[in-house]
């Protein structure tokens, strides 16, 4: 997909998106008592399928925009069919609204999307001579491939501090072609200059301007402005109050509809929630569903913050992280991140049960990705689930294409069947890690 002028305010909230054209990306030990979890339920599939669908048509999902607000709404009132409470525990932060933002060369413009976590430019933007990152010419260029955008651009990090370039391009190129926005992890304090993210369509161009070293004129704008988001929270008491609580977490926001991305980690969230219930566990359970997962995790450490000693001292976190059941065959790849031997090989018995597994497991001691690396940063232990997604941050995550339903519903069965073990168990075993 080409991202037009028109589809950046409809990011930023600048054009009601009943007023835009849709968009052009396709459209179509554990407890004695634990028994073998029972074969796919239809009505399991259908309720899986609906959440997916209602999170996809509701647009995008960037925290703190009216999108992020009506999805914790909705996703507490799912809360509720699945036999809980759910509180809204806001946050603030200081949202990005892009502005026309464009790297113009001769009679040509293209529109790209700012780095949420650099500067901005005036509406004049920045005149020099484009040329590779990290040469001597006043604006560089950067292709990130999917490792740099999983990586939040971890590549340029040293690139982007050193101020060499009085601005960066940065052209996303991962597995389809697009804009595939790159996190934003160090929202809460930007540094750099101002980048402009671009689609996949504009490195040909791109590159042949730099190795001219042309003049271009870069544009870079956006405004910050306080706004509220909200965690979306849910506390299943235990018969042992004594007892820290397991934590099930998965994130609510994204760059764009996320049908794949988000959809299968909040269909197994909700999932797992239904396997417990007041007083039916030993250990109590908090769900979790974080917005600024896009922003720094910005969500998960406002909750850690007003939660000092939970990261650390929870019996354990199981997050549902991305990708969960995505589509496309040999292309997709699902890994288990895991703190212990012991959680590695509960989460591995319940795939058994439930006649799923993983292709990949995180070494041990390997720092792990998304919103588990802040657990193991304050020394929790943690197992996460997640994979690969050829639309990853791509518009083109919409449902029903990328989303493998009966992937989804094979993985909810294991971890909600692991749910009710971790609620069970008293402390870990010893030798667990």
């Amino acid at each position: 997909m080409i991202l037009t002028r028109r589809r950046l305010l409809t990011l930023a909230g600048g054009i009601p998106a009943s007023q835009v054209l849709s968009a052009s990306a396709p459209t179509a030990s554990a407890r004695q008592t634990v028994s073998p979890v029972l074969q796919e339920d239809p009505s399991t599939l259908r309720r899986i399928a609906r959440v997916i669908q209602e999170y996809d048509e509701q647009g995008d999902h960037r925290t703190g925009t009216d999108t992020d607000y009506r999805s914790a709404q909705w996703l507490a009132k799912h809360t509720a069919q699945a036999g809980h409470r759910a509180a809204l525990e806001p946050f603030r932060l200081m949202r990005v609204d892009p502005g026309p933002s464009y790297v113009q060369a001769d009679e040509r413009r293209v529109y790209g999307l700012p780095m949420f976590d650099g500067a901005f430019t005036s509406e004049r933007g920045v005149v020099g001579r484009l040329g590779a990152a990290g040469g001597a010419t006043e604006i560089g260029l950067f292709v990130a491939n999917l490792m740099a955008i999983v990586a939040e651009a971890e590549p340029i990090d040293e690139l982007r501090r050193s101020n060499r370039h009085k601005a960066l391009i940065v052209v996303t190129r991962a597995a389809r072609p697009g804009l595939c926005p790159i996190n934003a992890r160090y929202f809460s304090q930007p540094f750099g200059p101002p980048v402009l993210q671009v689609g996949s369509e504009e490195e040909e161009w791109l590159t042949q301007a730099a190795s001219r070293q042309q003049e271009i004129t870069l544009v870079v704008q956006a405004t910050r402005t306080a706004a509220e988001a909200s965690n979306v929270v849910a506390q299943v008491k235990g018969t042992d109050a004594d007892l820290p609580p397991l934590v099930v977490l998965t994130p609510r926001s994204s760059w764009w509809n996320s049908a794949a991305e988000r959809g299968g980690g909040l269909a197994c969230w909700l999932e797992a929630m239904r396997a417990v219930k007041a007083g039916g566990q030993t250990r109590s359970v908090l769900f979790l569903a974080t917005s600024g997962h896009e922003l720094g995790h910005l969500g998960l450490e406002q909750l850690l913050a007003s939660r000092a000693s939970i990261g650390k001292q929870a019996f354990a976190w199981m997050l549902f992280g991305a990708n969960i059941g995505a589509a496309h065959g040999a292309q997709r790849m699902t890994r288990l991140q895991a703190s212990d031997d012991e959680l590695e090989r509960l989460a591995e018995e319940a795939m058994t049960r439930a006649g799923t597994k993983v292709d990949g497991k995180l070494p041990r001691g390997a720092g792990p990705n998304g919103e588990v690396r802040n657990i193991h940063e304050r020394g929790g232990r943690y197992l996460s689930l997640g994979g690969t997604n050829p639309y990853f941050h791509n518009p083109g995550d919409r449902w029903p294409l990328t989303v493998d339903i009966k992937a989804v519903e094979q993985y909810s069965r294991a971890f909600a069947d692991l749910t009710r073990v971790l609620a069970e168990r008293k402390q870990p075993s010893a030798g667990a890690f």
